[in-house]
């Protein structure tokens, strides 16, 4: 299958070159921190419901103990005892492993790279029409490199999994993707390109 040649800009090729390969890094870097965030998020609810459904069982034990409606009562001491021991170290886990503070982490560094990378592709789409100088299109470079630095600064790890799923979502479901299509039929019918069948 042949691919389209798509005609140069005018400008350096070299620099739009550099700031296209610019622009994938810091997608890929705001979906992995997007993907990190939702996995920090599922672990924290996790986390509060194994947590809230500990406490309620080891409340139902310690009532029923009370009432005596448990035969034994060194079996019931035990499991009571069994059951309060993990509310503890599940206590202690959420206060160790903070999924929810690190889920807003990654939430805030995503957003900071949300902007990175919606400027980026304005700087692409103002170098490919020629609507700058290659001069001024270095500075607006520079700036990027340095958002996206700050960035990177306050950022916290990712792990292989959200890297994996960032890499399936823009990859195999287009996750920052649309065809005409569908954007028209996010358009009020006035701002349609073509005629979108509903």
């Amino acid at each position: 299958m042949a691919s389209e040649v798509v005609e140069s800009p005018a400008g350096d090729p070299f620099l739009l070159a550099q700031v296209r390969e610019s622009f994938g890094r810091v997608v890929y870097s705001h979906k992995t921190h997007e993907k990190q965030a939702d996995i920090c998020f599922t672990k924290h609810r996790w986390q509060q419901g194994v947590l809230i459904g500990l406490t309620a069982v080891s409340s139902g034990t310690f009532l029923v103990a009370v009432i005596g409606l448990l035969g034994d009562p060194v079996l019931t001491s035990l499991a009571t005892s069994s059951i309060a021991l993990l509310v503890t170290w599940i206590s202690l886990g959420a206060k160790t492993f903070r999924f929810a503070d690190e889920s807003d982490a990654h939430r805030g560094i995503a957003s900071k790279l949300w902007d990175v990378r919606e400027s980026y592709i304005s700087l692409i789409t103002d170098l490919m029409s020629g609507t700058v100088s290659d001069a001024e299109g270095r500075e607006r470079r520079e700036a990027l490199q340095e958002s996206t630095r700050e960035a990177y600064e306050a950022a916290p790890r990712t792990s292989s999994k959200a890297f994996a799923r960032a890499q399936d979502g823009l990859k195999n479901n287009e996750e920052m993707t649309f065809t005409p299509r569908e954007i028209d039929l996010l358009l009020p019918e006035a701002l349609r390109l073509k005629e979108t069948k509903a």
